[in-house]
């Protein structure tokens, strides 16, 4: 390194990331550490040759801003999310809220932050060391060849939009066929699970360990599962219509029409339409709203372990269950779960993808890019938002190549992305026939929001773009957007203390990216804003931008970021109290997080957002259990209708909660008439502003009773008028 550096020295190292840290600021370090060098190309040539790297090791350069040790309590870090929480708690909802007091207070908090990193008092937990292999770079051409062979023939079986006994068949065996003819034996990938459960299975002495840890995540995982599953058959309380349109999906599936791709209402992808008939079939739920219900909380349960898995992969455990705990009682994933719709399926498969394809880039591991691959080609089976995650990969793998980490290893990790690829074709096969037989119905749900097919753009689309880009990244501070039956409308999409984590993770990550360099640090960064593109491309549309379902990948690297955010705070402890005092104050700290975290999504998911969703739905659960009664009763199913009323209740919902789902109970006023050739009793559900219909059937039935249903909710009450005649 040269004794003498320019400023324009250093501002070209900052411009050229694959050429490793910047160098350190002459003369503002006392000490530095040993430059370490690992810039020797491997030998592809040599099979099975490995290396053991820690990514922040690589190309190590001197602690640029490493000052004497801090004082015993880190109160720069204190001041910081100190102000960042006042800053948050000015941005709640409120009826004189504004951005001047939060921004403020945001920008202080900055400074303190930084402050206290360049200090060591809050510095974000290091990637943990890795081995990196160098790949053979050898496959089993015999098995690629039957397996292409096998995709072949299951393509040309995929036609006419239905799944087959046959084309099912093959296009399973191509997959596996495929995946193993790319699988490496000693990848280490599954730390060869058959060979421990033959050895478990072997070993004639049982043992049963219990550690602080694993306590810990069990009762974590209670707590989880209690936030997730508390008072979910009534919270929220009503479908609205894009669930009848599922329901009706699931009617085909379970009816023997097994659908790719299912087109009413625009298009939906199947996962969601088998997973719920699964779900029938299992529980017995029978055509309902608890059905899925079940489905979906059970996926966005499901995504959690990736998760943590993931936290372990890019910093430690304790920021790993960090991550989950706040991602588990989240308000946000919690919302969107219970819905029932598909929107807890976007990070079920962004989680476990963006989890192998990172800890495949960082060891070198052929056999995650194939797991990453297997991830993302079933996710586009999931929901149309998950459609952005190929282009995300994409710039992982482009950011990975373009710093120095990837010196020695970019014609492997190239290669292994062409393997990603081919493997998620594989998967994606299915959806590709459709795609190619009917590209306008396939594509038509994005393009809507994108361009101006079903409506015109309502100004410039670069400062629609702009604003949209603006609101969605505010929406964890200020406005989740005003769609009401995935969220609270207008305020933020995180609680004030996860806001605040996050808030300042993403500073830290961005400071420690100039450090140090770390492709993974701008990825992570980088990453929130493109699992958003989904909301965020809305141009056509903007006042459906932000909203919780088609943002929802991106609470995947929020909550990591929280979590390695909240392990910097506490660790600043760890290096400055000793002993049990130690332990006392990150127990406490962490302690109280948790718990005011916890009481405030409780009160957003269960009173706040039930509330205003109860509000805002209309009661067909009510109006299915009178039609439920009657057809018990006195009459038949043939005989009650809905009289149907502009903006009212969706009367197949109305069906399904009475146990008909596949009945419209509308009628018209004009086809009153046409029920007096029915024999038996009639019943008759009336809006209760509707008093020109109801005059209409004192007509027709001068001897009818009118009944008022009076609603568990104000203003929703309405007439039952029936015709007891034979």
């Amino acid at each position: 390194m040269p004794d003498e550096l320019t400023v324009l020295d250093y501002f070209k190292a900052l411009l050229t990331p694959w050429r490793g840290a910047p160098p350190p600021i002459p003369h503002l370090d006392d000490e530095q550490d040993e430059v370490r060098d690992y810039s020797i190309e491997p030998d592809f040539g040599t099979a099975r040759q490995e290396s053991i790297l820690a990514e922040d090791e690589i190309l190590a350069e001197p602690t640029m801003w490493e000052l004497p040790r801090a004082a015993a309590i880190p109160w720069r870090s204190i001041a910081a999310i100190t102000s960042a929480l006042a800053a948050q708690i000015s941005l709640e909802p409120g009826p004189d809220r504004t951005w001047g007091i939060g921004m403020g207070l945001y920008i202080l908090s900055t400074a303190f932050a930084v402050w206290g990193n360049i200090k060591g008092e809050w510095s974000l937990p290091n990637f943990p060391s890795v081995r990196k292999r160098i790949d053979d770079l050898q496959v089993r051409w015999i098995y690629l060849a039957v397996g292409g062979f096998l995709s072949l023939l299951a393509f040309l079986t995929l036609g006419g939009n239905r799944f087959t006994l046959i084309n099912f068949i093959l296009w399973i065996s191509a997959i596996l066929i495929v995946a193993l003819g790319f699988w490496k034996q000693d990848d280490g990938t599954s730390n060869s699970l058959w060979k421990r459960l033959v050895d478990w299975n072997g070993d004639q002495k049982w043992s049963l360990r219990v550690s602080t840890w694993s306590i810990l995540l069990f009762l974590s995982a209670g707590i989880i599962i209690f936030f997730r599953f508390y008072q979910f058959a009534s919270v929220p309380p009503e479908m609205v219509s894009d669930h009848a349109e599922k329901i009706l999906d699931i009617w085909d599936v379970l009816n023997g029409q097994l659908g790719i791709f299912f087109p009413r209402n625009t298009g939906r992808e199947g996962f969601q339409m088998y997973l719920t008939a699964f779900v029938i079939k299992v529980f017995g739920t029978g055509y309902s709203f608890i059905s899925l219900k079940i489905g979906t909380i059970l996926a966005g349960l499901a995504a959690l372990p990736f998760i943590y898995l993931l936290g372990k992969e890019i910093a430690n455990k304790r920021a790993a269950l960090f991550a989950v705990l706040f991602a588990g009682i989240a308000y946000w994933p919690n919302v969107i779960s219970r819905v029932g719709l598909r929107f807890s399926i976007y990070p079920l498969f962004v989680a476990p993808t963006l989890y192998f394809l990172i800890r495949g880039i960082r060891q070198s591991r052929r056999n995650d890019f194939i797991l990453a691959g297997l991830f993302l080609g079933l996710g586009l089976h999931g929901y149309t938002p998950f459609r952005i995650v190929p282009f995300v990969i994409l710039v992982a793998v482009g950011l990975y190549l373009i710093h120095a980490q990837s010196k020695g290893y970019r014609k492997q990790t190239i290669l292994f992305l062409l393997i990603l690829i081919v493997v998620s074709l594989m998967v994606f096969l299915p959806l590709l026939r459709y795609w190619l037989e009917n590209p306008e119905m396939f594509s038509y749900r994005a393009f809507t929001r994108l361009g101006n097919i079903e409506s015109p753009l309502p100004g410039p689309a670069g400062l629609i773009l702009i604003n949209n880009i603006w609101n969605a990244m505010t929406m964890f501070f200020w406005s989740n957007g005003e769609i009401w039956p995935v969220s609270i409308p207008h305020r933020p999409a995180l609680d004030v203390l996860s806001a605040a984590l996050f808030f300042l993770g993403m500073i830290l990550l961005a400071v420690r990216y100039v450090r140090k360099r770390q492709w993974l640090d701008i990825f992570l960064i980088l990453s929130v804003p493109l699992l958003m593109l989904p909301s965020i491309l809305s141009l056509a549309f903007p006042s459906e931008n932000p909203t919780l379902n088609r943002t929802a990948g991106a609470l995947v690297p929020v909550f990591l970021i929280i979590g390695i955010s909240l392990e910097g705070f506490v660790s600043g402890f760890n290096l400055r109290i000793s002993g049990t005092l130690n332990k006392a104050v990150i127990w406490a700290v962490g302690l109280l997080f948790f718990l005011w975290a916890g009481y405030q999504n409780f009160d957003l998911v269960f009173n706040q957002y039930q509330q205003n969703y109860r509000q805002s739905s209309w009661n067909t659960s009510e109006i299915g259990g009178v039609i439920r009664d009657f057809t018990d009763s006195i009459g038949q199913q043939k005989n009650a209708f809905v009289v149907a009323y502009p903006h009212w209740v969706d009367t197949r919902l109305v069906g399904i909660n009475a146990g008909f789902p596949t009945r419209d109970f509308a009628i018209w006023p004009e086809d009153f008439s046409k029920t007096l050739n029915s024999p038996g009793s009639k019943m008759f559900i009336v809006k209760i502003d509707d008093l020109e219909s109801l005059a209409k059937l004192r007509e027709i039935y001068p001897d009818g009773i009118v009944q008022r249903f009076e609603s568990f909710d104000d203003n929703k009450d309405f007439f039952q008028f029936f015709d007891l005649s034979e």
